[in-house]
């Protein structure tokens, strides 16, 4: 393991991760979003044989092709960079780590490959159910990709089902289904799936509105409105209850991430939930008195109820989980930030001398510092930290971007209730108004998403893995220079392809449906 790292190339390695899968999380959403769509509209054209359903899921098909293909050149990319930026993390969980995305190139990506080709170009060489099946298979291949994708990032978020090898100095998978079905995983899975629903059925029906707006192509707008209205109602409630689950899993597993989204330094029994909230720009330690809030209307005994299913039930702050001393659920005593990272330099001595009692042949003394690595193991990542203050990720950030992904939650909910009534009160045709509240929540969509990863990220830091691989110790030793450099080479093909790709859209939008669809 690497202990000294200049701390600019730890900056610059996690600039260059986060700048690639803030791009991919771009293409991502709107693929899961239309496949979901676009395959109701098929299902219709397969039920009734009506021409008219057919030429509007073409269109749509269209539109997620052109997205399909950038997503997939970025996310290629984003799964180097685990090899590239992060070869100290490959070396020690790539036997974990590496299955689900094995899975995911081998099994999820192929599906996606083969039924794309049939969808896109078997309308009249394969019969309609067999093009309805391949519609929904390639749907089901982007969403199996995600499946496999958010296994391996719950995972990080809360490492399950592996034990530590002190002779290969790797963690190995003992349990599949443990990695594969956690609560975590299941947890993140729906959340984030259901996310790229709403963020596809906020694109169709601000697309949508653009042609009432224009007043062209109107019976093709209002019926893309109506299925992606409902797709995106059911979605946002869902998503709304998911969100709802996941929030439980990190009061459970990353009480450290919780207390960053809600500001919260002091522990209390009946803890209220920050509904509305200004941090203090004064605040920059845990210990320096320095008030966390300007301004905190909270929701009495809310943050307890939706953290332990009990309004009443203690939940630790930032100082509570530094300064541990608190009742844990299974009555122990919570150790603090300090004897964390005692035991887990412990932890490295004991891997230490295993393994020089080993090269010696020593069989006695290799027993007894495996017994002191596996007894001190649970803390091994923390033997890594050396200030207490650095378990303590961004606050504000993670504050913030939390409120902004709730916030804009709520919104979508109402936006599709309101949508939903304009649309068969038969009032949405002339309501410009609303054409344009539509086409400006498209990009809302993306914000949410992109919030949402920030909050899952930013608030596991200083973690690559959850209490077991610090960041300092995850990343590839490079040069800081190369780092730079690749950094800026992504920057601008990544903006290319993204202007190449919005271009593209804009003008297969402006040229519209094909012809005869209001006929």
């Amino acid at each position: 393991m690497l202990e000294h790292i200049d701390s600019s190339l730890i900056d610059w390695s996690r600039a260059q991760f986060a700048l690639t899968a803030i791009y991919h999380w771009l293409f991502v959403p709107l693929t899961l979003g239309l496949a979901v769509i676009m395959g109701i509209m098929e299902t219709v054209y397969y039920r009734t044989g009506n021409d008219f359903w057919k030429r509007v899921a073409r269109f749509w098909m269209k539109l997620f092709g052109i997205n399909f293909a950038i997503g997939v050149a970025t996310g290629i990319i984003l799964e180097f960079e685990f090899g590239t930026n992060w070869s100290n993390y490959s070396w020690f969980v790539g036997d974990i780590f590496g299955a689900p995305l094995a899975i995911e190139g081998i099994v999820a990506f192929f599906m996606e490959a083969t039924f794309i080709a049939v969808m896109f170009f078997g309308w009249e060489k394969v019969s309609r159910g067999f093009h309805l099946a391949s519609t929904w298979l390639t749907g089901l291949g982007a969403t199996l990709s995600a499946w496999w994708i958010l296994v391996a990032n719950a995972w990080m978020q809360n490492p399950v089902g592996m034990t530590f090898n002190p002779d290969t100095a790797r963690n190995e998978m003992v349990d599949f289904w443990a990695v594969a079905t956690s609560p975590m995983a299941v947890n993140k899975f729906c959340h984030t799936v259901l996310s790229g629903w709403v963020l596809g059925a906020l694109f169709v029906v601000g697309v949508s509105c653009w042609y009432l707006l224009k007043k062209r192509d109107t019976r093709f707008a209002l019926t893309s409105v109506k299925v992606a209205a409902w797709v995106g109602l059911c979605a946002a409630l869902l998503s709304a209850w998911t969100g709802d689950g996941s929030a439980y899993q990190v009061a459970q597993k990353q009480p450290m991430k919780l207390a960053a989204m809600e500001g919260y330094y002091e522990g209390e029994s009946g803890a209220g939930l920050v509904a509305i909230g200004v941090l203090n720009p004064a605040k920059q330690s845990p210990d320096d008195g320095v008030d966390p809030f300007l301004l905190r209307i909270e929701l009495p005994k809310m943050l307890s109820l939706l953290a332990e299913r009990d309004a009443d039930a203690f939940v630790p702050g930032i100082c509570d989980l530094l300064e541990g001393g608190y009742t844990l659920k299974d009555g122990s005593t919570a150790l603090s930030a300090e004897e964390k990272m005692a035991r887990g330099q412990k932890a490295i001595a004991a891997f230490s001398a295993y393994r020089k009692a080993k090269d010696a042949g020593n069989e006695t003394e290799a027993r007894m510092a495996s017994q002191a690595l596996e007894e001190n193991m649970p803390y091994f990542g923390y033997g890594y930290i050396r200030d207490a203050n650095d378990l303590v990720p961004n606050v504000p950030l993670t504050f913030y971007t939390f409120r902004i992904m709730v916030v804009l939650g709520g919104y979508f909910i109402l936006f599709f209730l309101v949508v939903l009534f304009l649309v068969y009160k038969k009032d949405l045709t002339r309501m410009r108004w609303m054409h344009w509240v539509a086409m400006l929540t498209i990009p809302l969509g993306y914000l949410a998403g992109q919030a949402g990863w920030a909050v899952a990220e930013c608030g596991r830091q200083p973690w690559t893995i959850q209490d077991m691989l610090p960041v300092n110790v995850a990343i590839s030793k490079l040069e800081v220079g190369s780092v730079q450099i690749t950094f800026f080479i992504f920057l601008v093909l990544f903006t290319v392809l993204l202007i190449a790709e919005v271009g593209i859209m804009l003008k297969a939008i402006r040229k519209g449906p094909e012809a005869a669809i209001d006929n």
